[in-house]
């Protein structure tokens, strides 16, 4: 399991400090909309809104904005018929890359990510053409001056944890996706705060990529993660 990319960080860094949180609402409110279309508007019968909603709380989004979007979830309001879509390709260096959308209009989406693959010297293809190079895991990342990798591996040894990864900043646990909740539940249990807990495609090892290459790759993956469809966006780049 190659784990998390330098790309990752990147993202992650960039989320933090761009400030661009109109965009961060408006991707989670699509979100919180077809969960609850999906698996009803009740986050005690609904783990993934509930997720959601904890995600929401925060990035400080007004509680307003997530029972609204909750609301047009179930019918109560009425609102955008969103369709859950995952786009499969290769972009620039033959980097394989996954990208799950919420989009009202599938076709202009589509047209869309070929354009950008196209502009950025990749191509876009068919579903299932990368999936086989990446795993899905439960993802969770934990401030690494919270804990210590010992702690983490007691309290989680009954949770089949697969890896438990750190760097400068964080711990970062790899589970089963069916786990994702009742992880969190049990860290939070002993005041251990994830910063991040979603599942995620993990890829299975990372390509070689010179330095002077990864700029333009980083550019690509950076449209892509700019373009208000892309819910997740997941790389086998270094």
């Amino acid at each position: 399991m190659a784990g998390h990319s330098k790309w990752s960080q990147i993202k992650r860094k960039k989320a933090l400090n761009d400030g661009k949180r109109g965009q961060a609402f408006t991707k989670l409110i699509k979100e919180i909309t077809v969960c609850a279309r999906n698996g009803g508007g009740d986050p005690d019968g609904n783990a993934r809104l509930r997720l959601l909603l904890e995600k929401a709380k925060e990035i400080n989004m007004p509680l307003e904005n997530s029972q609204r979007a909750i609301k047009r979830g179930t019918g109560e309001l009425p609102g955008v018929n969103y369709e859950e879509m995952t786009y499969e390709g290769h972009g620039p260096e033959n980097c394989a890359i996954i990208a799950e959308v919420l989009t009202d209009n599938k076709n202009r989406t589509v047209a869309e990510f070929r354009r950008l693959f196209s502009d950025h010297g990749g191509r876009l293809g068919d579903l299932g053409c990368v999936s086989w190079l990446f795993e899905k895991f439960a993802v969770i990342h934990v401030p690494i001056q919270s804990t210590s990798e010992e702690t983490l591996f007691d309290t989680l040894l009954d949770f089949n944890i697969s890896d438990i990864k750190a760097n400068d900043s964080e711990f970062i646990i790899y589970a089963e996706p069916k786990n994702l909740a009742i992880i969190k539940k049990k860290l939070q249990e002993i005041s251990i705060k994830p910063t991040d807990a979603e599942i995620e495609w993990v890829a299975k090892s990372s390509i070689e990529l010179p330095e002077d290459k990864q700029e333009r790759l980083y550019t690509f993956l950076t449209a892509l993660e700019e373009h208000d469809d892309v819910k997740n966006l997941y790389t086998n780049a270094p």
